[in-house]
């Protein structure tokens, strides 16, 4: 029976980033995969096909409605649908095949089957064609990433009911798409469908969309979704979705009244849980808390001495760039040198036009936690790259303490704001200042001249506004 050093169930992410790194540093790898492609949840059905329907969706509203603003005359654009489906699948395909490349470059066994655990040194792998086989290891990873929920009594059948691999994949444009759930995901596809001339409206339990983001930019970030044409229901309850012939009848509760919304689909995005099921985790004894995640010590290590989780199975939040990042600090701690995560410093991002980016604490942790700060805000109406492009909602918002001026928090609506947010990453990593990114030169005309100009307001001296 072959034996493998590092053997990690689960090609996602965590798992294929954590055995390309496992396998640089000497140990003999292996990666177990059900799904017959690499990548996970994120390359195949989550972050990335999103993206390319979030890019093209994007430039197809822009060509009908903002082209001609700035003198660029074309006749009407025509939806091909098929086609940008089409072009998400080859480039998913492509970026699939380039980790098997990878695996085959740093000689990992791609093990393709589901495997679970027969014994706490042996996975049992059980192959498409149903044959059984099973594999010894010195240590096993646990990256099996996360699926879809749903409420209570609603069944996800992707056709009518959706999670969100079922609304990357609609084979026409809802006349009227009702999201469950204010969250990123939701927000997000809500957006490519909106675009592409879907009615959309959002049904949220809370008073306020995307939980966990600092407020002021979630009441910002929802004025503008509003301005696009998204309708929101919050502080609304779903009571029921049942299925008909012409699509779908939602059920809510709000203020104690009842109501119905009829749509073509229902995406349901009220959160995610770790995918565990299967994995006889029960069966050598690894430990689960009470929300179903694995239990592991600061070094990732289940109560078992050779099994470790990473990803989306462990506390945390459910991020691929947090889950590679776990990934390579298991492999380098299981070769002896000192993997590490700061989690103070993971930026989130949404992709939506204009994208919403934050890392740190937001805000209302600050008050909770009674820790003094400083704000620096400076809107993009102000900045010249986006005032020239009419891309001028949004702002960037820093949180600096008040006595050492060290960044404790930033967050940013608007342009780019995803590629923006690595510059402050990088800052707080090395635990800069405000006055830090203040007296850093930004080049002229982008847009993170924002950053520098929200650090200056830190200490009332913006320059621009």
């Amino acid at each position: 029976m072959e034996e493998f050093d590092f053997l990690v169930i689960g090609g996602g992410p965590g798992g294929y980033v954590g055995a390309i790194r496992a396998a640089q540093l000497g140990l003999k790898t292996a990666c177990i995969e059900s799904r017959g492609t690499l990548g996970g949840t994120c390359l195949n059905v989550g972050c990335i096909p999103s993206k390319a329907l979030l890019h093209s969706s994007d430039l197809y509203k822009k060509a009908k409605t903002e082209f001609k603003n700035i003198g660029i005359n074309i006749n009407e654009p025509s939806l091909d649908l098929a086609k940008m489906m089409s072009h998400k699948a080859k480039g998913v395909e492509g970026l699939t095949k380039g980790i098997e490349f990878l695996f085959k470059k740093n000689k990992i066994t791609y093990i393709k089957g589901f495997g679970s655990f027969k014994d706490k040194n042996t996975i049992s792998v059980i192959d498409q064609s149903n044959n059984q086989k099973d594999y010894k290891f010195k240590n096993a990873i646990i990256a099996t990433g996360s699926v879809p929920t749903s409420l209570p009594n609603i069944e996800i059948d992707e056709k009518t009911v959706v999670s969100s691999t079922g609304a990357l994949n609609l084979s026409s444009v809802p006349k009227k798409l009702v999201v469950v759930g204010g969250g990123y995901i939701g927000l997000e596809m809500g957006s490519v469908w909106l675009r592409l001339g879907a009615e959309v409206q959002v049904i949220e339990y809370l008073d306020y969309i995307t939980p966990g983001m600092d407020r002021e930019v979630s009441d910002a970030f929802l004025k503008i979704l509003q301005k696009q044409g998204m309708q929101f229901n919050l502080s609304t309850k779903v009571i029921s979705v049942k299925k008909n012939k012409n699509g779908a009848t939602v059920t809510v509760e709000k203020n104690g009244a009842k109501s119905d919304i009829n749509c073509d689909i229902v995406l349901m995005s009220v959160g995610r849980k770790p995918n565990t099921v299967g994995l006889n985790l029960d069966k050598i004894g690894v430990k689960l808390d009470s929300k179903g995640r694995i239990e592991t010590d600061h070094k990732y290590k289940t109560n078992l001495d050779n099994i470790y989780a990473i990803g989306d199975v462990i506390d945390g939040p459910m991020l691929a760039h947090k889950a590679e990042e776990e990934g390579i600090a298991i492999a380098e701690l299981l070769s002896g040198k000192s993997g590490h995560v700061n989690y103070n410093v993971i930026p989130g991002v949404i992709y939506t036009s204009p994208e919403v980016a934050s890392v740190g604490k937001t805000e209302e942790q600050l008050k909770e936690q009674k820790i003094s700060y400083k704000i620096g805000k400076f809107p993009f109406a102000a900045n010249a790259r986006a005032k020239i492009n009419d891309e001028g909602d949004g702002f960037v918002k820093i949180l600096a303490d008040e006595k050492t001026d060290r960044v404790l928090g930033v967050h940013m609506i608007g342009p780019d704001v995803g590629n923006m947010i690595a510059e402050i990453a990088l800052a707080m990593e090395f635990g800069a200042s405000a006055e830090d990114i203040a007296r850093t030169c930004h080049a002229h005309p982008t847009y993170a001249e924002a950053i520098k100009e929200a650090a200056l307001a830190v200490d009332k001296r913006a320059i621009h506004f």
